[in-house]
């Protein structure tokens, strides 16, 4: 019998960890389903930029002015966006920007996000980062003067931003949303414990802001050394490779990701095949 399929328990007696905060109850339920003992600990949440001005000015440009490309890291970003237009009497003028404007999306979070709003986009990141994003924007030949940027951090590397300046366009950028705490240090402390007791067989990350968080914790409570100790004795799933590059920036190991799509229930299946073969 496939390991991955729901109707299969191959998870059963399995614990595995989740620091997701926004899709907690979905992906906690996909696991369960699967017979798993879900050990919640959601890290970090997800929050509107409370630069608002900025966001909403974003929006005016983009429906004013046109672009020659809009191009979206993520789904929240869209989805943020959308809800600071409609609260705001904008929903209809930017959906419709939006339509007329040819767009680049990384991975298949912004994809389903403008499929929501009856959208496609014209080019699509075949590898879900930056690096991935550039190799998609090489292939548009139209001239770009003006390229509308949704980050996911205002403080995330500029590597796409150079590349369009290069190529003589004026970037215009918006974070939308910004990452906050959703834990308090007991509960930190207690999934480290776990971790280094080897009560966890698995633990699940699904963004780079998780792993960055949970070190930080760590680290202010003197529990880094118990945390590596303890992802090195426990199985490590990640949703895609920019997690996997934040993991390896820690020095910390990968067992398994997702092959194709970088999403819930592949990441499932994922851990599923793992766990199923150290049965």
């Amino acid at each position: 019998m496939d390991p991955s399929g729901e109707s299969d328990r191959v998870l059963t007696g399995k614990v595995v960890a989740v620091p997701e905060a926004r899709q907690l109850d979905v992906l906690a339920g996909l696991l369960e389903r699967r017979g798993a003992s879900v050990l919640r600990c959601p890290l970090v949440g997800i929050l509107d930029s409370p630069d608002e001005p900025g966001v909403l000015g974003w929006i005016d440009r983009l429906i004013t002015t046109p672009a020659d490309l809009a191009v979206f890291y993520t789904g929240e970003g869209i989805e943020r966006l959308v809800g600071f237009a409609r609260r705001t009497g904008r929903e209809a003028p930017f959906v419709a920007a939006l339509a007329r404007t040819p767009k680049l999306t990384r991975g298949p979070k912004p994809k389903r996000a403008l499929k929501a709003l009856k959208l496609e986009p014209e080019y699509i990141a075949v590898e879900p980062t930056t690096a991935g994003m550039v190799e998609a924007a090489e292939g548009i030949e139209a001239p770009l003067r003006r390229v509308a940027l949704q980050l996911y951090s205002e403080h995330q590397d500029r590597q796409l931003i150079d590349y369009f300046e290069r190529r003589g366009a004026g970037v215009d950028a918006v974070a939308p949303y910004v990452y906050a705490s959703q834990v308090d240090d007991e509960r930190v402390a207690a999934l480290i414990g776990e971790l280094a007791a080897g009560r966890v067989d698995a633990i699940a990350f699904t963004s780079k802001a998780q792993v960055q968080r949970l070190f930080e914790l760590a680290e202010k409570q003197g529990l880094e050394a118990a945390l590596r100790s303890g992802l090195e004795r426990t199985q490590v799933a990640v949703i895609g490779p920019v997690v996997a590059a934040e993991l390896a920036s820690e020095r910390i190991r990968v067992d398994v990701s997702p092959k194709e799509s970088y999403s819930m229930k592949p990441l499932v299946t994922s851990v599923c095949e793992l766990l199923g073969r150290a049965r």
